[in-house]
């Protein structure tokens, strides 16, 4: 896509830290990261989201997210580590290009989640109702 600024990256048009490549993935550091390691994880080819990409090709993907994974924790000794993806401004998504954020966690690195939520009445009835019809 023309004005994607991954698809930029990958092209070598914007540059950025590279951790690696394969013949259809593209991993480097993020330049907010949460933590020291933050990365992300993208396919070459362009898909804005987790509804547009063939599974085969995130198949793929994912694949390489575990792979960074366990480079990060190894490598830079983390202690655990975080993986999301967004879809949609609703979600935080600024980049219309599938990515996921593979995030190193160190012991009290502040780095706080999503606040939790929790259910009221029957509603956990009521919403697997509507997702087994």
């Amino acid at each position: 896509m023309r004005n994607c600024v991954f698809c930029k990256i990958i092209q070598g048009q914007i540059s950025a830290h590279k951790i690696y490549e394969t013949k259809d993935i593209f991993v480097f550091l993020d330049i907010n990261p949460y933590t020291r390691g933050h990365s992300l994880v993208i396919p070459k080819k362009h898909y804005q989201d987790i509804f547009n990409i063939p599974a085969e090709e995130l198949e793929k993907l994912i694949v390489e997210v575990q792979k960074t994974a366990k480079l990060l924790k190894d490598k830079l000794n983390a202690e655990a580590i975080n993986i999301f993806q967004r879809n949609g401004r609703m979600a935080g998504q600024e980049i219309d290009h599938i990515h996921f954020h593979v995030v190193p966690r160190y012991g009290k690195d502040g780095v706080e989640m999503l606040p939790k939520g929790n259910y009221q009445g029957n509603d956990f009835e009521k919403i697997v109702k509507l997702l087994t019809k």
